[in-house]
């Protein structure tokens, strides 16, 4: 293990006698809103395992399930769950994602991809109309974006492979949690006010997230009984009653003959989802994409997601730089143009592996990324949009296998929980509906939000003289960038695991975080806070205000690099094991309100 990965180690293990040890979860009566919720806080450490998401109940309802004897696996299923309660606009059963688990006792990495499909039915022509595009906006907020949902299904295989309780006794945290209420905070206000034109379309919708016709008041109790009769049903029916049941045939009719009301005069376009399509449906067990840095071993979710092939191709890239001795702004220089070549490489490359011949070992080996990390000089810039290298074929330095594309947009809100056992299990799991409000569309009757994540397939060629990995097929499964990643050390024990919420920044801001611990001494919680940057194969990097407004901005400027500011970049979490056991929950300290660490005891 490299030196500044070591002292990172050591480092965090004395610095958090000097920061806030945290919080334990409140007793499981407390994660209500009648019982006053539990706090949120950034950082906690203790033992007998930890979570990290974005919201303080949705922690509790992980501990919870920690304290009553469930393992990793068991705290992320209920955690997961109680996010599609209190974060509706970012996960639910209406969606999917990607499970990446650590077993402790064989030390292995397993991975679940857990991403919605296209229907049986859908060509490569789906969002188009007249042979042209359709807008962006008109294909989201449409049945036509809504693929098969795959977190039901992530939730039971996952709890079936390696999980210690049934799907019930999990779900009764998040059950308990849409009944009773939580109480509303800023962000979920916020998300609801740029929602509210076209939530105002579905009648529904309107109904569940608009209560009164109005907007949610902060401090308020937001309550959604309907949901707290769909986990009631799923506990008792099991996820069969989506695939092949009552719920299933709820869904595939909204998505056919989307609910809205006439007086809108919105038209909403209806999708072709079947009774099929759900039987078909299945998640898909997969190894894990693994490259080592700095003699660390780096685990992380194989296509259809690009996130591992990105992060993992961008660090060995990054692998041939002494990130720890570099100065702050060579730091973020070689972090920049690491990012835009391997995004160069995704936008060619990745897409679903049962459709594409996708050259995921290629993509990932050290030949490869000495072939593409050539290209970066310490005193000039890439231009972007930067043509994407060949992996079967890397060559020598500059060798290019098609012409520049740029980077497709993908919906930015989504949402990461990591968690970890006393046995010593971890888990790092990101799950999302697309867009902050998926499609726009509810279920009647059922209390959640359908996704809207076929909008991640390319709507045409990004460049139509070279074949797109990414373009609609039957039953196909878009293109993802999530990359939720753990971090094994030599004798495959865990390091660290960390992932984030943000579309194609998903993968900048894992990568940042990571090389922000490992390379730069930063402890978990601060990699997690540092304002970030974001480079996509784009003619400008984006930057938060940490950044933006900056002198690094300004000695960047002078070799070459275009920025624009964004606001906020993700909002990542992480798990670290410490030397003496304990385990180091951390979360965002600013970033979407703040998240909510928290360990089953407390203790420096």
């Amino acid at each position: 293990m490299r030196r500044s990965v070591a002292r990172n180690l050591s480092l965090c293990a004395g610095l958090m006698s000097m920061v806030a040890v945290g919080a334990a979860a409140p007793p499981s009566s407390a994660s209500s809103a009648g019982s006053g919720a539990p706090s949120k806080v950034p950082v906690a450490t203790g033992y007998g395992g930890a979570v990290a998401s974005v919201d303080a109940d949705a922690s509790a309802a992980g501990i919870e399930v920690l304290r009553r004897g469930g393992n990793a696996v068991d705290a992320a299923v209920a955690t997961a769950a109680a996010l599609g309660v209190s974060e509706p606009y970012s996960a639910g059963v209406g969606g999917g994602g990607y499970f990446v688990y650590y077993d402790a006792k064989t030390r292995r990495v397993h991975t679940i991809d857990g991403r919605e499909t296209a229907p049986l039915t859908a060509g490569s022509d789906l969002f188009l109309e007249n042979g042209e595009p359709l807008p962006f906006a008109d294909a989201v907020t449409s049945g036509l974006s809504v693929g098969t949902p795959g977190t039901p299904a992530t939730w039971q295989s996952a709890l079936d492979a390696w999980g210690s309780k049934g799907l019930g006794a999990v779900l009764k945290p998040a059950e308990r949690l849409a009944r009773d209420g939580f109480t509303v905070d800023d962000t979920f206000r916020s998300q609801a006010a740029a929602n509210e034109e076209r939530f105002r379309n579905f009648p529904d919708t309107a109904r569940l997230f608009l209560p009164g016709g109005r907007l949610p008041e902060v401090g308020s109790t937001f309550r959604n009984p309907d949901l707290a009769r769909t986990y009631a049903e799923l506990a008792r029916k099991g996820v069969g009653a989506i695939y092949r049941g009552d719920i299933g045939a709820d869904v595939v009719k909204t998505v056919n003959a989307p609910p809205v009301d006439p007086a809108s005069g919105y038209e909403a376009r209806p999708g072709d989802l079947s009774a099929k399509d759900l039987r078909a449906y299945a998640a898909r067990f997969q190894a894990p994409t693994r490259t080592s840095y700095r003699g660390l071993g780096v685990y992380s979710i194989a296509p259809s997601s690009s996130g591992g092939t990105t992060v993992g191709e961008a660090l060995n890239i990054l692998e041939r730089t002494d990130l720890s001795k570099a100065s702050k702004a060579r730091y973020l220089h070689r972090f920049i143009e690491a990012s835009r070549i391997a995004f160069a490489d995704r936008g060619r490359w990745v897409g679903d592996p049962t459709a594409e011949d996708v050259p995921t070992r290629q993509l990932l080996s050290q030949r490869f990324a000495d072939a593409r990390g050539c290209l970066i000089k310490d005193d000039a810039v890439l231009t972007s949009p930067l043509a994407p290298g060949d992996p079967r074929h890397p060559g020598t330095c500059g060798r290019t296998g098609d012409r520049a594309a740029p980077t497709t947009y993908e919906g930015e809100n989504t949402t990461h929980l990591t968690v970890a056992d006393r046995w010593g299990n971890v888990v790092a799991y990101t799950l999302t509906i697309e867009s902050t409000g998926g499609s726009g569309i509810t279920v009647p009757g059922r209390g959640f939000l359908l996704n809207n994540e076929l909008t991640d397939f390319s709507f045409a060629p990004a460049n139509p003289a070279v074949h797109d990995p990414n373009l609609p097929g039957p039953g196909k499964r878009p293109r993802s960038s999530i990359a939720p990643t753990i971090v094994l050390d030599k004798a495959n024990r865990p390091v660290v695991a960390v992932g984030s919420p943000g579309g194609a920044t998903i993968i900048t801001t894992v990568l940042q975080t990571l090389t922000g611990f490992l390379d730069r001494d930063l402890p978990l919680v601060d990699a997690i806070a540092a304002p970030r940057a974001s480079q996509r194969n784009a003619a400008q990097t984006e930057l938060e205000p940490g950044l933006y407004d900056s002198p690094l901005r300004t000695r960047l400027e002078a070799i070459g690099h275009s920025f624009k500011a964004n606001p906020e970049i993700g909002a990542a979490t992480g798990v670290q094991r410490l030397p003496d056991g304990r385990w180091l929950a951390a979360a965002e300290k600013v970033r979407r309100g703040g998240g909510s660490a928290m360990v089953v005891t407390p203790g420096r």
